[in-house]
């Protein structure tokens, strides 16, 4: 009888304890962010393969001009982004990308590193302008 009530009371606190875990929803402040660091990484893809016609698709024009403003001839480039935060005042986000880059031009390494504020707006949201170190401009 002993054995049938531990048992019992096993299997009690077995059940109380499996039940369904809570499904937390996902914010829109949070689906934006994930949007924008994707921009940002298709931005970055785009930059490497020297691709313009993506760039253009993922930025207004004065995003683009601040992408290709000091666009030096490279032989190729090596840029890793680590998103940090990301601000949203109104319909612009602010996001904050840590960087490191590796340059080769002419059979030069030059490695640079940042901290780049990309401002995004719109819907789809686009790149609108680089704020701070632009991770896509060769530091001479």
């Amino acid at each position: 009888m002993k054995n049938i009530a531990l048992l019992l009371l096993a299997s009690l606190l077995l059940l109380s304890c499996g039940g369904k875990k809570e499904v937390k929803q996902v914010t829109q402040e949070s689906k934006a962010a994930t949007e924008a660091f994707g921009v940002a990484e298709t931005i970055r893809n785009a930059f490497v393969k020297k691709d313009s016609a993506t760039i253009q698709r993922n930025a207004t024009e004065a995003g683009f001009k601040d992408i290709t403003a000091g666009r030096q001839v490279f032989d190729s480039v090596d840029i890793t982004f680590t998103p940090r935060w990301v601000e949203i005042d109104g319909d612009k986000m602010l996001v904050n990308i840590s960087w490191k880059s590796t340059w080769m031009q002419s059979g030069r390494k030059s490695d640079e590193r940042g901290m780049a504020v990309f401002e995004m707006e719109g819907n789809p949201l686009k790149l609108s302008r680089i704020l701070r170190a632009n991770p896509f401009i060769l530091q001479e």
